[in-house]
């Protein structure tokens, strides 16, 4: 089954904020990415929502969690910090589960070998080593 790695919307940037940065959130661009979000991804049967616990992650999810009528589960192993390995185990343990994980900047390069836009998703496989990728969407406008 294909897993949907989304990018958090936009946040502003990290310079700019005073706080914990696991409290940053969405900024008004970012708002517009969340709730466009629903209709970019209509064409996928989503049946899970995973994110990074960081504030700016489950409110990129918040209007697709209510769109499908789920609940967004927080996970460290999609944190800023996160390790490769703790995130392809997620993915492991997701196994047949068409799911959307939203995530950070930081452990998509470390999954995909190279950036990512902020609001972007990327469709994925597993794969023995790692993940492949099948389909990058641009963010949401």
């Amino acid at each position: 089954m294909p897993i949907l790695l989304v990018r958090h919307a936009w946040a502003g940037h990290s310079k700019d904020w005073e706080g914990d940065d696991r409290l940053r959130p969405l900024d008004e661009r970012g708002r517009r990415q969340a709730e466009a979000l629903p209709a970019a991804l209509a064409g996928f049967r989503i049946e899970r929502l995973v994110s990074s616990p960081f504030l700016r992650c489950t409110q990129s999810f918040e209007p697709l969690a209510a769109a499908l009528g789920l609940t967004v589960e927080e996970r460290d192993e999609l944190a800023d910090d996160a390790k490769r390995k703790h995130a392809l185990a997620l993915i492991d343990e997701l196994g047949d589960t068409t799911a959307a994980l939203c995530t950070h900047g930081e452990l998509l390069h470390k999954l995909l070998g190279d950036q990512t836009e902020k609001g972007e998703t990327t469709v994925v496989e597993r794969t023995a080593d790692g993940v492949r990728e099948l389909e990058r969407m641009p963010p949401p406008a």
